[in-house]
């Protein structure tokens, strides 16, 4: 063991260049994966703080007891208490202190008329509390609203919207209401809670603007008297409380908030990021595998003569695996700082680019560390493994052998395995798409496809590269051909090199066509439901934005020009015991505007009554036109509703629809999401447009949209989602050039006394770099080719079992244009991986290479 020790030692030092582009693969991916798990941490414990600090004098909450959760969302909405309760529980033993606690959606608007946030974290407003101890937030400039109209913002969001104090603005909330700030907050010595933005009104003002009616509130919190503690404050206070009312500890309180951002966001996030950082790996393991591969194959001769001076088959694979572990060791150590730098970008980074990352400094687990190491050892010693084994294999005879050139080919029982696999993948990935939709079944078949395409590899890529490289010989005559044949010289290398970029190129093929599909899909949801000529709507996602003015659609409506205006308002309720969203509008005026289908019944007369529901929702509640639905609100109420209509179609529409006056007596804040506007005939857009934008103005100037611009900024965030998927992906990519980098600098070390021959016989410098740069870009081609296909196919797969397992109906597109651009990166790619390789190859001294062994 010993020996087998001391000549890897001795092989490492001697050989450090071969190992570099191992160190470098092995150093990236584990560096991605240490830095996703820190962030994660991090993110963890920095909201854990945030809601901490929240919640930190608040001893007890009361707040309604039940939650309405529609499919789709983890934070539910919850039934508002009255605000007189608040009497009642100061007088409570052990109560210090009772504030109601009123909280909604309000978008401050900055100096220019823009709205502030709303891109994701939510923009908030309620009452400012006066108790500094249950209020989390701190007047840092000012002084706190006195009366009607003035208002506090966090400093952050008056910094981002170049607002002081003394302004007036505009606060949609979403009635648009004039304000006057009279004071900057902090939260916790922060500008605010991440990137949420908060407007603190006079109670008054709060219960007027963000209620349904006055005496209402989100919740009461609770100061304890001191020695009094939480659980004891708690059951205290839950006898005084009425039917649906609960009281839990401000610890609990705080906990639900940290775990509902956890499942909602830091989950998705992180599974999200260390998906790529699997796929980082993935790609580096095929580099790995090819360089120790390599290295094997041309040490042949050594491996043999340490066989021939007694050196056992073990100790030879050994002293290959003590190698393997050097490099595995040192990348991945050096990959833990590296991951922990790129941790700390990110966190100053992100929230220049409006991302919800709190403050404070970076926290790194014990697992963050170990998982890395671990990952980044098994991963370079199984891709060594194999290699290994094959040198420990090297009969003693083979030291006589004058070449140690790697020429090893395609096996009849690799190309039956790759085939079995293809079968496979056709079945499982068939079924899980066509016949019994599951996304677990076409799941399994994606992988055994990537399997199938990694096998038959090597069986595939001699007639691939033949067929690649032909115009090669017709453009670049006697060095196209030597670069092709220098390609087809070991197949299993030449897909094994190419595999690397393969993986990497099919996964942005999958999500370019994937993000081509949603965009298709939404496009088509627009023009087929939609029939209206413009749109109003709030250019906000995730939990962000306020959204429109229930009042915007009638005053559209009023304008000459305009022949229907319909807004689209949300309401929660639950049917037959679970949540389901409801659309709140004017029926009649929804089908006039909106193209839903066959409709059975009328949506003309609903009235406080009825109900209209798609055909889909119909079928799975077994109800028809004429039967009664039960609904269940979050005021606590059940209200029976008559089936009056029930039409087909139900993408922008929703599943449910009610009026307005139905919804009236059980709504919260209300909010319209979307106003659909139809022109007078003979009403040209740009005139119409203007009419309708003249309006919007004094509603907080939401964005007038034609149908074309709506559809397409409704898909603006799949543009934003690709942007993220490309941006890491390169991290995928640029392991994949090192590893076609590191195979070609390592093949012009086993070829050296051919390159020395070649220049011998005329062969020019130029002509030497032209013939090494045109192998790596074959190669290239090869992993970029195979990489569409798959990614194409993969795509397929996930649109398909996505319509199959939903309600919604996914149209699949491939975007040429985009694929193209991905082809020729790929191409460009590995030009650029050729560029190192072909300089050292033309400065190989001709009479050293000649006599080289």
């Amino acid at each position: 063991m010993n020996a087998s020790l001391r000549i890897s030692v001795a092989s490492l030092r001697a050989h450090k260049r071969r190992f570099a582009g191992t160190f470098v693969a092995v150093f990236l991916g584990v560096a991605f994966l240490t830095g996703t798990l820190v962030m994660g941490d991090t993110l963890r414990a920095s909201f854990d703080t945030m809601f901490g600090n929240a919640a930190k004098g608040t001893d007890a909450v009361v707040r309604g007891a039940d939650t309405i959760t529609t499919p789709g969302e983890s934070q539910g909405v919850r039934r508002p208490v009255d605000v007189g309760l608040v009497r009642t529980i100061e007088k409570a033993p052990g109560v210090a202190a009772a504030v109601p606690d009123i909280e909604g959606a309000g978008q401050l608007v900055d100096a220019h008329g823009r709205p502030i946030g709303g891109q994701g974290p939510p923009t908030l407003a309620g009452n400012w509390i006066e108790d500094p101890r249950l209020n989390a937030y701190r007047i840092a400039e000012g002084r706190a609203p006195a009366k009607s109209g003035e208002v506090v913002v966090n400093r952050g969001a008056a910094k981002k919207g170049g607002l002081r104090i003394g302004d007036t603005t505009t606060l949609r909330t979403p009635d648009p209401v004039r304000v006057t700030i009279v004071g900057l907050a902090t939260f916790g010595g922060e500008d605010g809670m991440a990137q949420v933005t908060f407007t603190g009104m006079t109670q008054a003002d709060a219960e007027k603007y963000l209620t349904a009616k006055p005496g209402e509130a989100a919740g009461i919190r609770v100061r304890a008297a001191p020695g009094v503690g939480q659980e004891k404050l708690v059951a205290g206070l839950t006898p005084l409380l009425p039917a649906g009312v609960e009281a839990i500890t401000g610890q609990a309180s705080a906990q639900e908030n940290t775990d509902m951002i956890s499942s909602q966001f830091l989950t998705v996030f992180t599974t999200f990021l260390l998906v790529f950082s699997g796929v980082a790996l993935l790609v580096a393991t095929f580099s790995i595998h090819n360089t120790f591969a390599i290295v094997v194959a041309q040490r042949t001769r050594e491996n043999a003569l340490l066989r021939a001076l007694g050196a056992s088959r073990r100790q030879v694979t050994v002293s290959t695996l003590v190698e393997a572990s050097a490099v595995a060791v040192t990348a991945s150590a050096a990959g833990l700082g590296g991951g922990i730098g790129i941790a700390a970008v990110l966190r100053a980074l992100f929230p220049a680019v409006g991302f919800p990352f709190p403050s404070g400094d970076l926290v790194i687990g014990g697992l963050s560390l170990l998982l890395p190491l671990a990952v980044g050892a098994v991963v370079c010693l199984g891709s060594a493994l194999l290699p290994a084994v094959r040198a420990g294999r090297t009969a003693p005879l083979a030291a006589l052998r004058e070449t140690a050139v790697d020429r090893s080919g395609a096996s009849r029982a690799r190309a039956g395995v790759g085939a079995a696999l293809a079968v496979l993948a056709a079945g499982a990935t068939l079924t899980g798409v066509l016949a019994t939709p599951s996304l677990w079944l076409a799941g399994l078949g994606a992988v055994l496809a990537l399997a199938a395409f990694v096998v038959l590899g090597p069986v595939a890529s001699s007639t691939a590269v033949r067929v690649i490289g032909v115009p090669l010989d017709r453009l670049r005559g006697v060095t196209g051909s030597l670069a092709r044949r220098n390609a087809l010289r070991s197949p299993k290398r030449t897909a094994a090199t190419a595999s690397a970029l393969m993986v990497g190129v099919a996964v942005v093929s999958l999500f370019t066509v994937f993000g081509a599909s949603l965009k298709a899909t939404m496009d088509r949801t627009v023009s087929r439901s939609f029939a209206g000529d413009v749109a109003v709507s709030t250019p906000s996602f995730g939990a962000g934005g306020s959204g429109l003015s229930p009042g915007l659609a009638p005053a559209i409506a009023r304008q000459p020009a305009v022949k229907y205006a319909v807004g689209l308002g949300r309401g929660v309720a639950e049917v037959d015991g679970k949540g389901r969203a409801l659309t709140v509008t004017d029926p009649a005026a929804l089908g006039r505007v909106f193209d839903l289908g066959a409709v059975d019944g009328s949506l003309d007369h609903l009235g406080a009554d009825g109900i209209a529901v798609t055909r889909s929702e119909a079928v799975r509640q077994h109800l028809m036109t004429g039967d009664t639905a039960r609904l269940a609100f979050t005021d606590g109420r059940q209200v029976n509703f008559t089936v009056r209509a029930v039409y087909g179609r139900s993408e922008l529409a929703g599943d449910y629809v009610i009026t307005r006056a139905a919804w009236a007596p059980h709504r919260t804040q209300d909010a319209d999401t979307l106003v659909a506007v139809t022109f007078e005939d003979g009403v040209g857009t740009a005139e119409g447009k203007a009419a309708v934008k003249q309006v919007a103005a004094r509603y907080g100037d939401p964005e007038v949209q034609t149908r074309d611009e709506y559809a397409q900024s409704s898909a603006g965030g799949i543009d934003m989602m690709l942007t993220l998927v490309y941006a890491l992906l390169a991290l995928a990519v640029l392991i994949a050039l090192l590893g076609i980098a590191n195979t070609l600098t390592l093949a012009i070390h086993e070829r050296t006394r051919e390159l020395g021959l070649l220049r011998a016989v005329g062969q020019t410098r130029a002509q030497l770099r032209a013939m090494v740069r045109w192998e790596s870009v074959l190669v290239a081609a090869f992993g970029t080719a195979g990489g569409l296909a798959l990614g194409a196919f993969l795509g397929w797969v996930l649109v398909k079992a996505s319509d199959g397992t939903s309600d919604s109906a996914f149209a699949f597109a491939v975007p040429p244009a985009r694929l193209v651009v991905v082809a020729l990166v790929g191409l460009a790619a590995g030009a650029l991986a050729g560029l190192r390789p072909a300089r050292r190859a033309a400065r190989l001294d001709v009479l050293r290479a000649i006599g080289t062994e």
